[in-house]
C-alpha cells in the first residue's frame, strides 16, 4: 500500500510508524505489529502505532530516527507492507527457558537488535533472559563477536593497540584523564573511547566534554589517535557495537546489568578498535557493582578467558571501591581535579596512586620494567600534561587548558558534621544521588566535593562535603535530599555507653579530640 510520508517530530527508542486506523485495517496490522517501509532509496522495518488524529487517511507518520534512516521527502509516496515478527524472538524465548544458544542464533538476535527490528518489550525479554539464565563463555564470545560485526571497526596503521577500561560503580573515578596521556607519552598507542553516565554522576565522556569535543566518526578518531598517540572520545559517536547502546536503554530502567552482556559490552568495543593489550579496573566493595573479592576474582577470570578467545591479552586489577576515588564527583569538578594532578598537584593521593598503577600495568605489558614507577615519573616530569594538552588540542579544545580555567557550579552548600569523631564510611550511592539531584552530569558544574574521606578526623560543625549546582533550584533539591540521606557516617572513639549501676549523679561530657592535619587523601 502506498502512503504519503509525514515527519513526526518525536523520538522513540524503537523505529516507529504511525498509521491511520482505516489504513492499518486495510494493511492488516495492529498496534506493535511490524511494517516494512520502503522507497527507491532506502527501507526499514518499524513498529506500528495506530491513531485517528495524528495522521490522516493515506498518510504514514514516521518518528525521529526512523525518518533519518529512511530519508524520504515530505509527502513522498512510499510503500508500507505488513511483515512478520523476526525469527530471533524464538531464540530469545529459548534463552528465557534456560537453553544454550548457537552461534547463528546469537548472531540473529544481535542483527535484529542493531537493525531496530525488536520492540522494547522483546528487547527487555532478551535482557531478562540473560540476567536470569546467563551465558557460558562460548556464548559470550559469540555475542561479543556479533556485536563487533554489526558496528563500525577501526584499523590503525600503528600497532600494537593498548587500552584501559573500568567496569564502573565507584564515583569520582576520573583516572582515564591521567592514564591515557601517561601511556601515550610513553610512546604507546591508546585510542580510548568511553561512555557517558547512565546512572552515575559522570562518565568519562561527560568529564572530557567540559574542555574538549568528544563526538567523532571513526576516521577522525583514527586521525587523532595516530597523530597524538591517544584519544578521549565518546564511544557512542563512533558507532562501535551499536547493539550495546540499544540494550543499555532497557537495562537502565530495570536496574540490571547481566554479567554476559557486561563482558560483551566492554570487549566488543575494544575488539572493534583492534585492541591487543587491555587492562581492566574492577572496583570492589560495598556500594559498587562488585561487592566481594570472590565476585571480583570471578569477573577477572571471565575477562581474561574471554580475551584469550578474542585474541586479546587482558590483565585485571581489583581496586578499592568502598569510597569515591579522590574528592571530586561531577563533570567539571572531576576535570579540575584531574588536570590539577597533571599540573603537578600531589593530592588526592588515591587518584595518583590508582592512575599510575593502571598506567604502569600497560607499560609493563609493553615490556617496560617497574611500570608504576615509570608512570609516576612521566606524570611528575610534566610529559603527561604536555601529551594531555596535545590530545585536547586535537579534539578541538584549548591546548593551554589549566585546572583554574574549569568553571564549577556557582551555587554551593556545605554539609557539616554534627559531632566530633572520625569518618567511618562514605556511601557511594548516596554521594551519586546528591550529585545527580544537583544536576550532574547534564549540568557540567554540578556535583559534590568531599572535604573528608574515610579515617579523617572531623570536628562538630566542620564541612564534610560541599554540593555544587548551576542553578539555585537544583541546589535546593540536593539540599533537601541530603536531609533524607546519610552519605557520610561519623563515629567517635567511644562507640557505646552503658549505664552505671547505683549511681546517683550522671555527668554528661562531650569529648572533641584535638584536630590534626588530614592524611594526603
Amino acid at each position: 500500500m502506498q502512503l504519503k510520508a509525514k515527519y513526526i517530530d518525536m523520538e522513540s527508542a524503537e523505529y516507529t510508524a504511525v498509521l491511520h486506523t482505516e489504513d492499518a485495517l486495510e494493511i492488516g496490522v495492529r498496534e506493535q505489529d511490524r511494517v516494512r517501509i520502503k522507497h527507491e532509496r532506502s527501507s526499514a522495518v518499524t513498529l506500528v502505532q495506530i491513531t485517528d488524529t495524528v495522521v490522516g487517511k493515506g498518510e504514514v507518520g514516521i518518528l525521529g530516527k526512523a525518518w533519518e534512516e529512511l530519508g524520504p521527502d515530505p509527502d513522498e509516496p512510499i510503500d508500507v507492507v505488513a511483515t512478520s515478527k523476526p525469527e530471533s524472538i524464538e531464540f530469545i524465548k529459548k534463552k528465557m527457558n534456560g537453553k544454550e544458544l548457537t552461534t547463528e542464533e546469537i548472531r540473529a538476535i544481535v542483527n535484529d537488535i542493531s537493525s531496530h527490528n525488536l520492540s522494547n518489550i522483546e528487547l527487555t525479554a532478551y535482557v531478562t533472559g540473560l540476567y536470569i539464565n546467563g551465558m557460558n563463555l562460548r556464548e559470550t564470545a559469540d555475542l561479543t563477536q556479533a556485536m563487533v560485526e554489526t558496528g563500525e571497526t577501526i584499523k590503525f596503521d600503528r600497532s600494537p593497540v593498548y587500552d584501559f577500561h573500568s567496569v564502573g560503580g565507584c564515583p569520582g573515578n576520573k583516572i582515564t584523564l591521567i592514564v591515557v596521556p601517561i601511556v601515550a607519552a610513553a610512546g604507546l598507542l591508546i585510542p580510548k573511547t568511553s561512555s557517558r553516565a547512565i546512572s552515575s554522576a559522570a562518565g568519562t565522556s561527560d568529564i572530557v566534554e567540559v574542555f574538549a569535543r568528544v563526538d567523532f566518526d571513526g576516521n577522525k578518531l583514527r586521525s587523532i589517535a595516530e597523530s597524538t598517540g591517544g584519544s578521549l572520545a565518546w564511544g557512542g559517536s563512533v558507532n562501535l557495537a551499536p547493539a550495546d547502546d540499544l540494550i543499555i536503554r532497557v537495562e537502565y530502567p530495570l536496574g540490571i546489568d547481566p554479567h554476559a552482556q557486561l563482558l560483551a559490552s566492554v570487549m566488543s568495543k575494544k575488539k572493534a578498535v583492534g585492541t591487543e593489550y587491555l587492562v581492566i579496573d574492577i572496583p570492589m566493595g560495598a556500594g559498587t557493582k562488585v561487592p566481594t573479592m570472590e565476585k571480583a576474582q570471578a569477573y577477572a577470570k571471565d575477562f581474561v578467558d574471554l580475551g584469550e578467545r578474542l585474541g586479546m591479552h587482558v590483565e585485571c586489577a581489583i581496586t578499592y571501591g568502598e569510597q569515591p576515588v579522590g574528592r571530586a564527583i561531577g563533570p567539571a569538578l572531576e576535570a579540575r581535579e584531574a588536570i590539577a594532578i597533571l599540573e603537578g598537584e600531589l593530592h588526592p593521593s588515591s587518584v595518583i596512586e590508582k592512575a599510575c598503577g593502571m598506567a604502569g600495568m600497560l607499560l609493563e605489558m609493553a615490556g617496560m620494567k617497574r611500570g608504576e614507577a615509570k608512570a609516576r615519573e612521566i606524570l611528575m616530569s610534566g610529559k603527561a600534561l604536555e601529551k594531555f594538552r596535545e590530545i585536547v588540542a586535537a579534539q578541538g579544545g584549548d591546548p593551554n587548558i589549566r585546572s583554574a580555567d574549569i568553571k564549577v557550579g556557582k551555587f554551593t552548600h556545605d554539609i557539616t558534621a554534627t559531632m566530633c569523631g572520625y569518618v567511618n564510611s562514605i556511601r557511594n550511592k548516596d554521594i551519586v544521588a546528591l550529585a545527580r539531584a544537583a544536576g550532574s552530569p547534564r549540568d557540567k558544574g554540578a556535583g559534590v566535593l568531599l572535604h573528608k574521606k574515610r579515617g579523617n578526623r572531623v570536628d562538630d560543625g566542620e564541612p564534610v562535603l560541599t554540593i555544587y549546582a548551576d542553578t539555585q533550584a537544583k541546589l535546593d533539591q540536593a539540599i533537601e535530599l541530603s536531609r533524607k540521606l546519610n552519605p557520610v557516617t561519623i563515629e567517635g572513639m567511644i562507640l557505646a555507653k552503658l549505664p552505671y549501676i547505683n549511681r546517683t549523679t550522671v555527668i554528661e561530657r562531650t569529648f572533641c579530640p584535638v584536630p590534626e592535619a588530614p592524611p594526603g587523601d
